[in-house]
């Protein structure tokens, strides 16, 4: 239902956006030949954004405990991973996970900036200084450093919905995030883990295998409904992302390992 949810919302935007611009101008080349015409494909465009919107999002489990992130978020209704081969030894790459800064991950500062809206604020991972590892100024901002296994895994959390007027009592420990099931809060989730990959010929190893993973644990129906909206427009940048930022991470390792 995530990924049908996503579908309909992304091609509903498309129309619409293209029945907006042809109550201007007519977009000939996409058969819209009238402003009558523009209106109707405006119309079905909003009509596929309210249907995805309106999909219900399925909740996974996890299948066991086969990484830190399933300790934390061992049920979630929206997610996504991405994977990279990186041709270079556990530690570097480990450490490039680390390392990588904002400035070095293409698109990111552009995709955040639309993601607030132009609009100006304190550091924080949707508005990173270029120069500064990204892991840390999410750790030092809104996400809190759940668990790490030094070389393989690392796991963040921060909470994107929060019933109207709470104010957290301090920063909460991570044993607190895990156990936070109170109605009206979203908790979003996310990590790099380090695999050793595939073997050569002659027993060596190839490549690490590098996979992060967002997940997003809504407590309640009424918060699994508000999320999904914005999950399901927002989730194309997001993913584009999640890809640059693992690009990041290999360019940054193996550049390290051939130096």
């Amino acid at each position: 239902m995530n990924t049908l949810g996503v579908g309909l919302v992304d091609t509903g935007l498309l129309a619409a956006l293209a029945g907006v611009i042809s109550l201007l101008a007519p977009l000939a080349f996409l058969g819209i030949a009238t402003r009558a015409q523009g209106a109707a494909v405006l119309g079905c465009g909003l009509a596929l954004v309210a249907a995805g919107c309106l999909l219900p999002a399925r909740e996974e489990h996890a299948a066991g405990a086969a990484s830190r992130l399933d300790e934390f978020a061992p049920a979630w209704q929206f997610g996504e991973v991405h994977r990279l081969a990186i041709h270079a030894p556990r530690q570097r790459v480990y450490a490039a996970i680390k390392e990588v800064t904002a400035g070095e991950i293409s698109l990111f500062r552009t995709l955040t900036w639309m993601r607030r809206l132009g609009r100006p604020g304190p550091v924080s991972i949707l508005n990173p200084p270029a120069d500064r590892a990204l892991l840390d100024v999410a750790a030092s901002s809104s996400f809190l450093p759940l668990a790490e296994d030094a070389g393989r895994e690392i796991v963040l959390g921060t909470l994107v919905i929060t019933p109207p007027g709470w104010r957290p009592a301090g920063r909460p420990t991570p044993a607190a995030y895990q156990a936070l099931s109170a109605p009206g809060f979203a908790k979003a989730l996310i990590n790099f883990r380090v695999d050793d990959g595939a073997r050569d010929g002659a027993g060596a190893e190839d490549a690490c295998i590098v996979t992060t993973e967002t997940r997003v644990f809504a407590t309640d129906a009424a918060t699994r409904r508000r999320f999904a909206v914005y999950w399901r427009v927002i989730y194309p940048g997001s993913a584009l992302i999640r890809v640059m930022w693992l690009r990041a991470i290999r360019l940054r390792a193996e550049g390290t390992a051939r130096g």
